[in-house]
């Protein structure tokens, strides 16, 4: 196999996994290069992502994708809630061939990009939609179906909640990722979505390789 990936970025790709416990074979690294070449060349056409360097996309895309890969074990289904550029959903299929994922944006280039990954990689149980998470259609179609829900994309943790909650199974979680949240933000929480969740865990950590700081916020279904 030929890589195009820089040799220092193949490396920063598998230690930052390896901060998470992912462990990435030689398929894994693979389909992350192929998927970062594809990633790049449509960037150049079709504004995706903001960040553009092979490294940022590396550290800032795939390694954060992966920090909330130990909070899924025991997950068989996950839904990314506006997966953007493809963003957890598809490293975290990558790293975990048996997840079935589901991706969905409201932004038709970018869930063109998405399709147009999963078929370049040859990614199996994986479906990017275009709509918007509220859509009737789209709630018929997918109601308590995951035992997962998960978004970078959504920054009102209120707002991630709501519309989390018809989709996941009772017991399943909703994975908020953020930067560092105020503690007001999940003070202010109203009764009904306190009761609708329990805040099971709050891990806030350093993204490898950069001076970032991550906080994954996981909740469970009542």
């Amino acid at each position: 196999m030929t890589l195009t990936m820089e040799a220092e970025n193949r490396e920063i790709l598998v230690e930052g996994a390896k901060a998470f416990g992912v462990h990435l074979n030689e398929e894994a690294i693979g389909a992350f290069d192929l998927f970062l070449k594809e990633l790049i060349k449509w960037n150049r056409k079709i504004n995706l992502t903001a960040i553009r360097t092979e490294k940022d996309v590396v550290t800032k895309h795939f390694i954060d994708s992966l920090s909330v890969h130990p909070y899924l074990r025991g997950a068989c289904s996950l839904l990314d809630l506006g997966s953007g550029a493809g963003f957890p959903g598809i490293p975290l299929k990558i790293a975990d061939p048996a997840l079935e994922v589901v991706l969905i944006d409201s932004v038709q280039k970018k869930v063109d990009f998405e399709r147009h990954a999963i078929r370049t990689l040859g990614l199996k149980e994986i479906e990017a939609i275009h709509g918007r998470i509220e859509d009737r259609e789209i709630l018929r179609r997918w109601e308590h179906r995951f035992d997962g829900v998960v978004s970078r994309a959504l920054t009102d943790l209120r707002v991630f909640l709501r519309l989390s909650g018809p989709f996941l199974k009772k017991g399943g979680i909703a994975l908020a990722m953020k930067g560092v949240p105020e503690e007001e933000e999940i003070r202010s929480l109203s009764e009904e979505e306190k009761t609708g969740y329990r805040l099971r865990e709050k891990a806030t950590f350093d993204l490898p390789f950069t001076s970032q700081k991550r906080t994954v916020l996981l909740f469970e279904k009542q």
